[in-house]
């Protein structure tokens, strides 16, 4: 940002630019007196006084300053600074001191940037040494040994006189054989703000704290009823667990006044985890997670810090804006997920922590944006967009640092975080040393920030989306100190976007070629969205047969939103693999409804029913589905008296279903025959089953075989009924006319179809035969709703009813 010193100077207050001009007048009174009356060496070390040599061996000594107490002194304290110094030389450093050294007022940010790039000592530019007491001496550095130190020196004796930051330094000097002479062999330079009184005008200050992670949980779910989600590992659970990242985000921010910034996905996840959930491994092992108890802690200690605390939730999984811009606008449906992430993205964190979050901003990548992403970023209802200020730059020369908000046109807000303080946590913290420096360094600029001018602003500071632990210790610390200082006070978010903007701050939107290539090399790739869309695809396709849906569409809907996350970036490897394990597993579901395989079908005759067979694995049952089956040689077999026919299909889940189609052939031979599922929108589903059917029609030559074989019969059973008539006749004469043949058979009961029960009709264990409505069907029925069967194929041979 354009700030006073950096171009024209700052212009403060008259009664301030008066305090400072009498404090330097008054300042300068016993510095020319000494000059006057003293040699060199009182005010200055010996070192200052070769400089050449100094400059030369100035980095032989390691200094850390790992602690600066307190961080910001007021009028009556005691300043407290310890660390350790260490020879990296390869000879002992002798009558070795350590000195403090308070340097000029740095009246400009930039003065503040130019601190940190300095490496070596640099004669002139350091300030006055403390001197007196507050020195420690070593008798001797032996190489590669640390040595502590502490210095404490009340305030007063560092002639501190304007408000304002000063460059503060320790610097060890000695003496090694080779250059048997005093010199600076080490130095280390912080910063001291300086405001023991309120500021006339605070700084009003937001701070973003995000809660964003990795992406934990996969599409799978468990065939239970409650769906027992599956993880891709256990390192969320590390993460939440005591001394863990995010246990370590949550415990140092929940006494702070921030903004809380969370990605839903993580709440679902750790949700997820305080019921039964289990753990993917190496191959196909899956173990019981066993952390519910670490889960139900962290939300609960969640739940109780955002209360009555402003809630910002990113859309589900942190989608990449930047990525999605650049990359996946031109595949079809790419942006509808952005919407649907952003819808589930009030309601889980609602759902999950019981207060009513902000969902009206977008987040792009470290603040980096252009026209495309801004249009992706309000794609979904968004409407305001948070910058940063090393991407929407400055350049109407104004002498101070804007406030955060910008109208950018189109109803759309940027709020532009400052960057200096939004990176100032960034790097390696885990040394002392690290983090007390960048604490140092960011109180200075946000103090150098409040001094440019008397005009109320308001400030955004978005860290990085996911900071180590020790980033978080720093950024806490520093934060705690901020807000009890006196030239900052706290603001919420909402806040900082409706403020006035600047007049002359810039709402140029930077083009598409300025976005930083190191950003642009870590994002998604146009692949990676077709992958996705694929994906979405097939999930379309199979919901529509599904008769729960949701068991499919949420898990997979959200493994979806998964595949675009932001923490992908710079992961390309493994977010492929993810996103072929999801494909992978909705293929296999898809798959568990399927037509069972057939081997070739005979058709005896012109006419018969083929059976086809659907199963369906599932645990749900599966409809709206249409089962067409396709002669491919219509004129010789047609399927219900045309090419083709169709049915409606609909099988519970874990049973089969057996459909049957009548057909007609009108000649002889093999005909292939194609089995195909449909949605109702005219979409295939799984794969085709392709038959032949071997048609065996009756000849006319064999019909007149069988005809004459039938003729001969009749003949001859009429033959035998005129011989047994005229026997019969024959009979009756002999009898004589009272029809008695002299034997008694009246009491014996005619045989006939009046009285049944002859020895004809029982069976050998002497039952009644079965009526014909007993008989069973015809065994080649299959019976229309079965349990699950073999999805092998059918025998070779297969007859088919006529």
């Amino acid at each position: 940002m354009a700030e006073a010193a950096d171009f024209q100077g700052t212009r403060p207050s008259p009664a301030r630019r008066w305090l400072r001009r009498t404090g330097a007048l008054l300042a300068g009174v016993p510095l020319l007196t000494g000059f006057l009356q003293l040699p060199a060496a009182a005010t200055t070390p010996a070192s200052v006084q070769t400089s050449a040599k100094a400059a030369s061996g100035s980095r032989t000594v390691a200094v850390s300053l790992d602690t600066l107490t307190p961080s910001v002194p007021t009028d009556g304290d005691t300043l407290t600074v310890s660390g350790t110094v260490t020879d990296n030389g390869k000879q002992a450093v002798t009558d070795a001191h350590l000195d403090l050294l308070v340097g000029p007022v740095l009246d400009t940010r930039s003065a503040i940037d130019s601190v940190s790039t300095r490496t070596g000592y640099v004669p002139g530019a350091e300030g006055s040494v403390v001197g007196g007491k507050y020195v420690q001496e070593f008798a001797k550095l032996t190489p590669g040994v640390a040595e502590d130190f502490s210095i404490s020196v009340p305030v007063d004796k560092l002639d501190l006189g304007e408000d304002g930051v000063y460059q503060f330094g320790v610097a060890l000097s000695g003496k090694t054989s080779a250059q048997p002479w005093d010199q600076v062999l080490g130095i280390q330079r912080t910063y001291l703000p300086w405001q023991p009184s309120d500021a006339d005008t605070k700084t009003r200050t937001t701070m973003l704290w995000p809660l964003v992670s990795d992406v934990h949980l996969t599409a799978e779910t468990g065939s239970n009823e409650q769906q027992t989600p599956v993880f891709l590992n256990d390192d969320l659970a590390k993460e939440i667990a005591p001394g863990g990242r995010l246990d370590e985000m949550l415990s140092l921010a929940k006494d702070l006044d921030v903004t809380w910034v969370i990605d839903p996905d993580l709440l679902a996840s750790v949700d997820a985890m305080t019921h039964s959930y289990k753990i993917r491994g190496a191959g196909d092992t899956v173990t019981a997670g066993t952390h519910q108890a670490v889960a139900k802690t962290w939300l609960a200690e969640l739940q109780s810090a955002v209360e009555d605390k402003e809630v910002v939730a990113l859309p589900f999984a942190d989608p990449d804006l930047a990525s999605l811009a650049h990359n996946g606008t031109s595949v079809t449906g790419s942006l509808s997920h952005i919407k649907d992430a952003t819808d589930v993205a009030a309601s889980t964190v609602e759902t999950i922590l019981h207060v009513k979050p902000s969902t009206d901003f977008a987040w792009p990548v470290d603040g980096a944006v252009d026209p495309s992403i801004i249009k992706v970023a309000t794609s979904a209802g968004a409407d305001k967009v948070i910058a940063r200020s090393d991407s929407l730059q400055e350049a109407g020369g104004l002498s101070y640092t804007p406030s955060a908000a910008r109208p950018i046109g189109g109803g759309t807000t940027a709020v532009v975080a400052d960057a200096r303080l939004s990176t100032a946590f960034e790097g390696d913290l885990t040394k002392a040393g690290a983090a007390t420096l960048a604490e140092q360094r960011f109180l200075a600029q946000s103090l150098s920030l409040d001094l440019q001018t008397d005009r109320q602003r308001t400030i955004v500071i978005a860290p990085q989306r996911m900071p180590t632990g020790a980033q978080a210790h720093a950024m806490a610390e520093a934060l705690t100190t901020l807000q009890d200082g006196t030239w900052s006070q706290s603001q919420d978010l909402a806040a900082a976007a409706r403020a006035k903007p600047d007049p002359g701050a810039t709402t140029r939107v930077p083009s598409t070629s300025s976005y930083p290539s190191s950003l642009r090399k870590q994002e998604l790739s146009r692949t990676a969205f077709q992958d996705i869309a694929s994906t979405q695809d097939k999930l379309d396709n199979f919901r529509v047969i599904l008769t729960d849906e949701s068991r499919v569409v949420t898990p997979f809907g959200r493994a979806v939103n998964r595949e675009m996350a932001t923490s992908w970036r710079g992961r390309a490897g493994e977010a492929e693999s993810f996103r072929r394990s999801v494909l992978a597993y909705l293929d296999d579901l898809t798959g568990q409804v399927r037509l069972i395989d057939k081997s070739e079908t005979k058709l005896s005759g012109r006419s018969a029913t083929i059976p086809v067979t659907v199963q369906n694995n599932l645990v749900q049952g599966v409809g709206r589905l249409m089962l067409r089956l396709t002669s491919t040689s219509p004129t010789r077999l047609k399927i219900g008296g045309k090419a083709y026919a169709e049915q409606p299909v609909a099988v519970s889940g874990g049973h089969s279903q057996s459909v049957k189609f009548s057909t007609s052939a009108n000649a002889n031979g093999r005909v292939s025959v194609v089995a195909q599922l449909y949605t109702q929108d005219g979409q295939e589903y799984g794969q085709p089953v392709r038959f032949d059917v071997k048609v065996t029609e009756v000849t006319p030559t064999v019909m007149l075989v069988i005809g004459g074989g039938v003729l001969l019969l009749v003949l001859a059973g009429f033959r035998m009924y005129t011989h047994r008539k005229r026997a019969a006749a024959r009979q009756a004469e002999e009898d004589g006319p009272d029809g008695s043949d002299g034997s008694d058979r009246s009491q014996e009961e005619p045989e006939g179809p009046e009285n049944p029960g002859g020895p004809e009709d029982r069976l050998k264990d002497g039952t009644s035969a079965p009526s014909r409505a007993d008989e069973p069907e015809h065994p080649s029925d299959p019976t229309p709703d079965t349990a699950p069967e073999s999805a092998d194929p059918s025998g070779t041979g297969e007859r088919v009813d006529r």
